[in-house]
């Protein structure tokens, strides 16, 4: 092992030089054959799982396991910046530093001599700051929502950039009644072919307005989604868990009897005692 490779986690400050001798060490000579053999475009997968891992511990108040996830996290960053240096593009250093002067340029009003109220002042001077910076003036007001993000996250995205320059209902009683009409449109649908492609349109503007709703509630509406997946699963779970009691397998029950036992399911839940 090289003296990097050797650093004692008692050395807190090294840590992060021994991580990319580790990563080096895997990609070199004699390494790992695996580690050798990834590109940018071959762990991407591995980039978003992590990331969505790390999510769900928050979401789930895991502190603990984060630590862990949050790792995954970081070598998934070592890694591209591996990959970089590789290539003679960059290294994880010049990454730090380009993120450094990023966050002081563009936090004016802690680094220089630039005066905030609040929170929503700083985003508004957050978003004049990188536009000049991408010399973007001129381009459309949300060319830098990124495109590649879940549709969920990109449509509050959206909204909430939007609503900054005052494209927004004054309430949250607009956001519904606008999910009101656009359930209507979608139920006005209802005896068209799937294959009509006004029927995905229609079912796309009913939930962005969904999505609506949750930023004016305050609800990240990706966060909810999870919760509603997770409830619906648990749920499911315990229905299945009670046919079996029955002696009846999940395939083989009709919906009635599913829907008894899911009925069930949900009253058990509502009378289990939150942590």
């Amino acid at each position: 092992m090289t003296d990097h490779e050797m650093i004692s986690c008692k050395e807190p400050a090294r840590q992060i030089e021994r991580l990319k001798a580790i990563m080096q060490r895997l990609r070199g000579q004699g390494g790992c054959p695996w580690d050798a053999e990834q590109t940018h475009e071959s762990i991407v997968g591995e980039m978003i799982e992590e990331a969505y891992e790390a999510v769900d511990c928050i979401q789930q108040r895991d502190w603990t396991h984060l630590r862990e996830e949050l790792g995954d996290v970081l070598l998934q960053v070592v890694f591209h910046a591996q990959i970089a240096q590789e290539d003679g593009l960059y290294t994880l250093e010049d990454i730090a530093c380009d993120l450094n002067d990023k966050l002081v340029r563009r936090h004016p009003h802690v680094f220089a001599t630039s005066t905030v109220r609040d929170t929503e002042g700083v985003l508004t001077q957050w978003d004049q700051i990188k536009r000049q910076e991408r010399h973007a003036e001129k381009a459309h007001y949300l060319d830098g929502i990124g495109k590649g993000l879940p549709a969920l996250l990109r449509a509050a995205k959206l909204q909430k950039k939007a609503a900054r320059v005052g494209f927004d209902w004054p309430n949250v009683a607009g956001a519904l009644d606008k999910v009101q009409e656009e359930l209507s449109e979608c139920q006005e649908l209802s005896s068209i072919s799937d294959a009509d492609p006004r029927v995905q349109e229609e079912l796309g503007d009913l939930l962005f307005s969904v999505v609506n709703v949750c930023r004016k509630r305050g609800i990240n509406p990706e966060i909810a989604l999870a919760a509603a997946n997770r409830k619906f699963e648990s749920r499911f779970n315990r229905m299945e868990d009670l046919l079996s009691q029955q002696g009846i397998a999940l395939n083989q029950a009709d919906l009635e009897t599913q829907e008894a036992s899911w009925q069930q399911a949900k009253q058990q839940e509502s009378n289990t005692p939150q942590a």
